[in-house]
């Protein structure tokens, strides 16, 4: 899979500096199952996307929807496991960051998605 930087470019946070990338069908559906929960600097990039659920795991994330531009529409801090978020019209990128990942990022913030070279099995 490749790998993605996500940036909070309105708070100059770096949220990510090298979250998977699922931007296929088949990458999109595993998404974070059968995964560890992300540690820091580390996540799941949905593209595109626009809801999520946490049915099979272990653990919380935060989520965070953005537009095709990067524009923040919605944060969902601490999803737990078993649950299901409300579809984000006008979503293009979805974060998933472990619990606490996201900061301060709130709706209306600006990302930056940064295509990291090379391939991660």
């Amino acid at each position: 899979m490749k790998r993605v930087r996500v940036q909070n470019v309105t708070r100059g946070l770096e949220l990510a500096a090298a979250a998977l990338l699922a931007d296929n069908p088949l990458s999109r559906m595993r998404g974070l199952l059968a995964r560890p929960c992300p540690g820091p600097g580390e996540g799941l990039v949905l593209r595109p996307c626009n809801q999520v659920h946490t049915l099979g795991m272990g653990y919380a994330i935060d989520v965070c929807y953005a537009t095709k531009g990067g524009l923040v529409l919605k944060v969902v801090p601490n999803l737990q496991p078993l649950r299901m978020t409300l579809p984000c019209p006008g979503a293009h990128w979805t974060v998933e960051l472990a619990p606490g990942g996201l900061g301060p990022t709130v709706a209306g913030d600006q990302l930056e998605f940064t295509i990291l070279h090379g391939d991660v099995r």
